[in-house]
């Protein structure tokens, strides 16, 4: 069984590779992107229960990454990774409407109960949009 879809974006070829494999040895489809961009067209084509994001890459780091990421998918899970965590990089990350942020080199166990949680709350809203749309129809046709 299937335990998430996640998409990890990180410019770090081996970090990519190194953490995929024991994602995917943990049931997890996993699919990956090398920058911001290639991982905004990613986001386009796919529903991805989280997306574990470096902040720190050339071109569209991070930060800029996850505001345009929100911006078209605002249910997007997003779990920024940094090797260069700082108090105010964290504190912008959740402001900007990161699920979390973690540091690297991330404990595998700690970053796969992230990865469920975002599973968890994006299928909440899933279901919450759902609802939305039902009591919406209600209305509208006077049920």
């Amino acid at each position: 069984m299937v335990e998430a879809y996640v998409l990890i974006v990180d410019d770090e070829k081996e970090f990519l590779e190194g953490i995929s494999e024991r994602l995917r040895n943990r049931n997890f489809v996993v699919d990956t992107a090398t920058s911001g961009d290639e991982a905004l067209q990613k986001i386009q084509g796919r529903i991805y229960d989280a997306v574990v994001l470096d902040l720190k890459m050339p071109g569209l780091d991070g930060l800029a990454t996850l505001r345009q990421a929100l911006a078209k998918k605002p249910d997007l899970q997003i779990i920024l990774l940094t090797g260069y965590a700082t108090v105010q990089s964290g504190i912008e990350a959740i402001r900007e409407g990161a699920l979390d942020f973690l540091e690297k080199p991330v404990d595998l166990d700690t970053l796969v109960a992230k990865i469920c949680q975002g599973k968890e709350r994006r299928l909440e809203l899933d279901a919450q949009s759902r609802e939305d749309a039902v009591r919406e129809a209600l209305k509208r046709y006077g049920w």
